[in-house]
Parts: structure tokens; C-alpha cells; sequence
């Protein structure tokens, strides 16, 4: 088979979520969760020259399924498309209020693998629907407390992952999105800065939650452009309180104005930026930024 082209998946992808809205009409069947997402991968698709999306489509579909004793059960689906669906497979979790963790871990990982072993390469998200709506009932009476399912799931949990995000935008001008940068970082405990102007810089820091909670909430404004350069996730044993401000690079997120020389407050001075990364044992980060070595 020829490798798909970027243009090509992204078709597959708009055809099949038109053929799933037209299937499932109803918000409480199928709804896009980011319709952001959605109307860039569109535009995509429409102009050839346009930049690969910055974010993946996200959506959920709902299962109403029959079991014994329970009568109707419903199962929800939350779906991403990355990129190269269907070159790469859907990433689905299967939820419902009836199935234990470690049930929906087994769940979970029995359709990725119903998946890898039918659909490579090939719209399946019908199919993993379908899957769902015959077999997923079956898990909430499979009793998983004698397997060794269920202790490593509880040793899992108690990692905290520390993760810090570099986010780049187009432009950060607007005083009311650079207020809420801040007003949020505090409230979710997260460090980091904020340089405003063209470009905007944002870093983020913290538990990974809080921070990715942060982005969730940060791209759902509207920007020209605004995505994601790098992210850092360091896994730490205890995650107590110490070891989160030992990883932390700033002491709290403060919008940082590196003004340049007579610019008008418009384009921002790279150099000081440089430096002040440089101070934070974070220079590689400029490069990532700005594709060049800094100075």
C-alpha cells in the first residue's frame, strides 16, 4: 500500500465523523467535544497550504447496551483522533458509572487490541462502537479482585507526574486573556511566565492535571494560532509538596515584558528572552521556539 498523504487522512477523518453525525443525529449519541478542532482539521482538508492542525478531534459516543438484571446500561466512549487516523489507531477510553477500574482497564485494553488486530489502517470507529454495544456489558460482572490487575493499578496511581508545558501563540495582546493566564496559574498552582506581544510565550508548570487542566482552558479562547512547542514530564516517587518545588524552574507565573528597544511595546527583545531562559536552565528552549541558537 502507498503511504498516505496528511490531506488524505484528514478527509477519511471529516467523511467519517459526517457519517457518524448522520448515524447518531442526537447530542446524547454522538457530540464533538472541540468543534475548534474540528472546523481547523475542515479547513485543512479545503486549503492546501494550510498548517497541520494544531489539535486532535475529539468526541464522544454513547452506548446504550442491555444487561441481565440491569435492564439498560449506557457506556460512553471518548475519543481522539491523532493525526494519521486512520494510519495510526483511534485513542478511545470506555467508561461507565457500573465498571470497576480494573474492569475498565481490561475493557479498554481488549478493544485496543480487537482494534490492532482487525483495523490497521482503516476507518474502524463504527466498528469499535459496534464492538462495544456486543461485548462491553460483559465486564461488569467479571471479578478481577483475586488478579494482579488490580495491585498494580493501585501502585500506578501513586505516581505524580510533574509536567511543564511551552506554549507558543501567534500574538498574546488582549489584556482580558493575559489576566486570565494568570488568575488561572495561580488557582491551579502552576508556575512559569507569560511573555505577551508577537510571539506569545507561555510556561507552564506543575502537577500534570492542574497543568494540563491549564491548556484545556487556554485554548478554548480564540487565537490566531497557539499550540504546544515542548512539554516535560518527569515521573516523581512520592509527590509530596517538597519534591514538586524541588522540579520547579519559577517560583510562581509572572508576565515577563522584554521590551524591545523602541518597538512599541509590540515585538518583544528574543535576546533578553534568551537570557533570562538561560538563567532558568532552560536555553534549549529557545532553539525549540525559534529554530535557531541563541545568543
Amino acid at each position: 500500500t502507498t503511504e498516505m498523504t496528511n490531506q488524505e487522512e484528514a478527509e477519511i477523518q471529516i467523511s467519517e465523523l459526517d457519517l457518524l453525525s448522520s448515524m447518531f443525529p442526537y447530542e446524547e449519541e454522538f457530540s464533538v467535544t472541540d468543534q475548534l478542532a474540528l472546523a481547523e482539521l475542515k479547513y485543512y482538508v479545503e486549503n492546501e497550504s494550510a498548517e497541520v492542525p494544531s489539535s486532535k478531534v475529539q468526541f464522544i459516543l454513547n452506548v446504550k447496551t442491555e444487561v441481565p438484571n440491569v435492564s439498560m446500561v449506557e457506556f460512553s466512549m471518548a475519543c481522539a483522533l491523532p493525526f494519521k487516523y486512520p494510519t495510526v489507531l483511534p485513542e478511545i477510553t470506555v467508561r461507565s458509572s457500573l465498571l470497576s477500574r480494573s474492569q475498565q482497564i481490561l475493557l479498554n485494553s481488549d478493544l485496543k487490541t480487537y482494534l490492532m488486530q482487525n483495523f490497521s489502517g482503516e476507518p474502524c470507529m463504527l466498528s469499535a462502537r459496534e464492538w462495544v454495544k456486543d461485548h462491553a456489558a460483559a465486564y461488569i460482572d467479571k471479578d478481577l479482585s483475586s488478579s494482579s490487575m488490580t495491585a498494580s493499578d493501585a501502585t500506578q496511581s501513586e505516581v505524580t507526574t510533574f509536567t511543564r508545558l511551552w506554549i507558543y501563540s501567534h500574538h498574546i495582546y488582549n489584556k482580558q486573556k493575559r489576566k486570565n493566564i494568570i488568575d488561572w496559574a495561580k488557582e491551579l498552582s502552576l508556575s512559569g511566565f507569560c511573555m505577551p506581544g508577537k510571539p506569545g510565550v507561555v510556561c507552564v508548570e506543575g502537577l500534570q492535571n492542574s497543568c494540563e487542566e491549564f491548556w484545556s482552558r487556554v485554548r478554548r479562547l480564540t487565537w490566531k494560532r497557539i499550540l504546544i512547542r515542548h512539554r516535560e514530564d518527569v515521573s516523581l516517587e512520592s509527590g509530596g509538596h517538597a519534591e514538586i518545588q524541588k522540579q520547579r524552574k519559577f517560583p510562581t507565573l509572572e508576565e515577563k515584558c522584554f521590551d524591545a528597544h523602541g518597538a512599541r511595546g509590540n515585538h518583544m527583545d528574543l535576546g533578553q528572552l534568551y537570557h533570562f531562559l538561560e538563567e532558568k536552565g532552560c536555553a534549549d528552549i529557545f532553539q525549540m521556539y525559534f529554530g535557531v541558537e541563541g545568543h
